[in-house]
């Protein structure tokens, strides 16, 4: 008896998605090694590649120069510090009381912070800088980061480590006297490191990299951040460099870049941890 002869189909989708993602990380790094490239060559090597062309930190030198750095640098700290801090201290008890407690009213009002995740900040620019004229507080750091002080994100992320938590350690920690605040402080806060430290790195590469509420509301140096500081390098009265635009630049993103090659890992598990696909 004759069998029908085997075809043999050759289907490999584990090697297409690598060569798809090989070819998105491409296309991603791509503007990254232009700006690395022509921020340590003279400014005639902007547009062309050449391997012996000669290095130089000239180009870092003379942004620093054009604009006030230091101090943009030290208002983007502070901006940052302050907003994570706040985020930090506000989400982890509306986290903690969505999780572990009942009240009338709880659905809804998780519902209303759900819904704030699908408002775009832009829409509420008028509302806010009205806000922040009655307050009395326009071109303050403040007015800059008070608008972001409370995080839905956050409240959704860290309710959801929240309610993974055995209880057994809960009730462990009331045997032992220990109050609502310390079983927060004790028990959910360190189980839930990862967490924050993902949050963190999120909320701090938005508003380190945030424009355009930043430019609505700061009128002097004393507090604009970084990426409103990077508007004097778009000034056309004696031409673009972009050498020196690219080393400007550079020295604004290479803080986060930092902290991200740092973290990814944790980045990475802490999404994983808390059930976001």
């Amino acid at each position: 008896m004759k069998t029908a002869p085997t075809r043999l189909v050759y289907n490999d989708p584990g090697r297409i998605d690598t060569l798809a993602a090989w070819l998105l990380a491409l296309l991603w790094i791509l503007p990254l090694l232009y700006t690395v490239w022509t921020a340590f060559h003279p400014s005639e090597y902007s547009t062309r590649f050449e391997l012996l062309a000669p290095l130089t930190l000239d180009n870092f030198a003379r942004a620093w120069a054009a604009a006030p750095f230091a101090r943009y640098f030290l208002n983007t700290m502070a901006l940052v510090t302050l907003i994570l801090c706040c985020q930090l201290l506000c989400s982890t008890l509306a986290a903690y009381a969505f999780a572990r407690y009942e009240f009338p009213g709880k659905k809804l009002l998780f519902a209303l912070v759900l819904v704030q995740l699908m408002i775009m900040p832009d829409i509420l620019l008028v509302e806010n800088y009205k806000t922040m004229a009655r307050l009395g507080l326009v071109d303050t750091l403040l007015a800059v980061g008070l608008p972001y002080f409370a995080s839905a994100f956050a409240i959704f992320l860290l309710r959801q480590t929240f309610l993974g938590i055995p209880k057994e350690l809960v009730e462990a920690a009331r045997v032992e006297g220990a109050s609502a605040l310390q079983i927060l402080w004790r028990v959910y806060v360190p189980l839930a490191k990862p967490i924050y430290t993902a949050f963190a790195l999120v909320s701090v590469s938005f508003h380190w990299n945030n424009f355009l509420w930043p430019v609505i509301i700061t009128n002097s140096v004393t507090s604009r951040p970084l990426t409103v500081g990077l508007q004097v390098f778009s000034s056309t009265d004696q031409g673009v460099d972009w050498s020196i635009i690219t080393a400007a630049t550079l020295m604004t993103s290479a803080p986060l870049l930092i902290a991200f090659l740092l973290f990814q890992r944790q980045f990475v598990q802490s999404f994983m941890r808390a059930g976001i696909k």
